[in-house]
């Protein structure tokens, strides 16, 4: 794979360049315009692999996610802030101009989870939720109506603004919890969730994100789950990659890369009962129902479109790792 010889790396570097000079990433006509090219540029299926490309690109993306992290999150945080000044703020989330999409992933997950869970779950965690915790409100208005959402973010600002917007809901209210804490800081408490949700802005490098991931494998109960968001093709300029193979605690049921205006794939594991470690160890023990995914085959995990709408890449359906 070129560097930078191939058009969309170039592309991407030149928009890198303008949104890394501007003074403040605070939402205006110029920051947006310039993310919204971003966007458009990455979105497109690309077969592109950016752990291959050269080293000064390497940087230049770690550089961007950044970037991008910090822009989504002065994003969410004006738009939070407009919606508190409402006496009745989530009638008015369509303001948001990203909250179609979230209305999409969100009914992606629930989709996926419901795949994978033989029950609603009483309580989910959600990790990194933010100042718009979007997702955890739309979970909790449409798909998962009697489920506590417990939100951690590690930011008091957000968590009080986030705060804000669900206080003067009669339902959501009572069932949405918000916590100012490092999720590195909760240990023990994390066994209390059935479902754990980490947002894509968590852990903004590998080593960040494998910290991140590692304690939550430590420490959620056997058997829970873990969705993750990651990026795929030339998104991964947008949002950092979660390896499958790196999961060392959970056992990976499957990956979800979508082709439309949904930017993050979704992977959602499964945490290893408390008597093996590693898939080795279960694989030795061979005394498990659901399938054990070796390392070899971590690259391939992938699934069919649950809301058949056709619009996600298929390389390996979960029919064809049972068979």
């Amino acid at each position: 794979m070129g560097c930078q010889n191939d058009a969309l790396v170039q592309e991407v570097f030149e928009l890198y360049e303008q949104i890394a000079s501007l003074e403040s990433l605070k939402p205006c006509k110029d920051v947006n315009t310039l993310f919204t090219q971003l966007v458009v540029t990455c979105m497109p299926p690309n077969p592109i692999d950016v752990t291959k490309l050269c080293k000064r690109v390497q940087e230049m993306r770690s550089k961007l996610i950044r970037l991008c992290g910090e822009g989504e999150g002065l994003l969410e945080s004006h738009f939070s802030t407009i919606l508190g000044s409402f006496e009745k703020p989530l009638q008015h989330l369509n303001l948001f101009p990203y909250y179609s999409n979230y209305l999409k992933l969100s009914h992606l997950e629930f989709s996926i989870l419901s795949q994978h869970s033989s029950h609603v779950p009483n309580k989910v965690a959600f990790v990194g939720s933010g100042p718009l915790p979007l997702t955890s409100i739309v979970l909790a208005s449409n798909h998962l109506t009697k489920t506590s959402f417990h939100n951690f973010d590690i930011d008091p600002s957000a968590n009080s603004k986030a705060h804000a917007l669900v206080s003067p809901h009669p339902d959501l209210s009572n069932r949405m919890f918000f916590h100012t804490t490092d999720i590195i800081n909760v240990s023990t408490a994390l066994k209390e969730f059935e479902v754990v949700f980490l947002a894509a802005l968590v852990g903004m490098d590998k080593e960040e994100k494998l910290k991140v991931i590692d304690h939550l494998g430590k420490f959620m109960a056997p058997g829970a789950l873990l969705m993750l968001r990651s990026a795929h093709g030339a998104r991964a300029f947008l949002y950092p990659v979660v390896d499958p193979c790196e999961l060392r605690e959970f056992e990976v049921l499957s990956v979800f890369h979508p082709t439309d205006e949904v930017i993050n794939s979704v992977v959602i594991a499964r945490k290893y009962p408390i008597m093996a470690k590693n898939s080795s160890q279960l694989e030795q023990q061979g005394g498990l129902s659901s399938p054990i995914i070796l390392p070899s085959k971590c690259s391939e995990i992938e699934a069919f479109n649950p809301l058949n709408r056709g619009n996600m890449i298929d390389e390996l359906t979960i029919e064809e790792q049972l068979s």
